[in-house]
């Protein structure tokens, strides 16, 4: 059912939840990390279509990325707040992308802002603000 488009590949990343809450893939866009997931029937809620959280979680999991794979080694990072606006629901079905980019970064804090996409039409623009975990 997955029929994933061209050029994703499996994300890098695990863990319980998220492979609970994906599965993601990631693919290099323009300037940013694309992190994306097929709306399955375990994300779908009562009024049949992707639950609120399913989307949610994609924005935290993508925005962070961004940050996470800024520099080398990889930086341990911690969301601090994170601000969604829904627009459009998601169906069972439907390949949603996250599109996020680093607005800002310092090296205790990264400021963060990005879309998440089905096609043409824009599901969710979320803003987002990370401590950097740095040793």
């Amino acid at each position: 059912m997955d029929n994933i488009p061209t050029g994703f590949e499996r994300a890098k990343f695990s863990s319980p939840f998220l492979d609970m809450a994906g599965p993601y893939y990631e693919r290099q866009g323009d300037g940013c990390i694309i992190v994306a997931t097929r709306i399955n029937q375990g994300h779908i809620n009562h009024i049949q279509v992707a639950h609120g959280g399913v989307l949610g979680t994609l924005a935290d999991v993508a925005l962070s990325y961004q940050v996470h794979r800024a520099e080398k080694p990889a930086l341990p990072v911690a969301t601090m707040n994170l601000s969604t606006n829904y627009l459009a629901a998601a169906k069972l079905g439907d390949w949603v992308e996250a599109h996020a980019s680093i607005d800002r970064i310092s090296k205790r804090t990264a400021y963060c802002s990005g879309r998440i996409v089905c096609g043409d039409a824009v599901l969710m623009t979320m803003t987002a603000v990370f401590a950097i975990l740095r040793k």
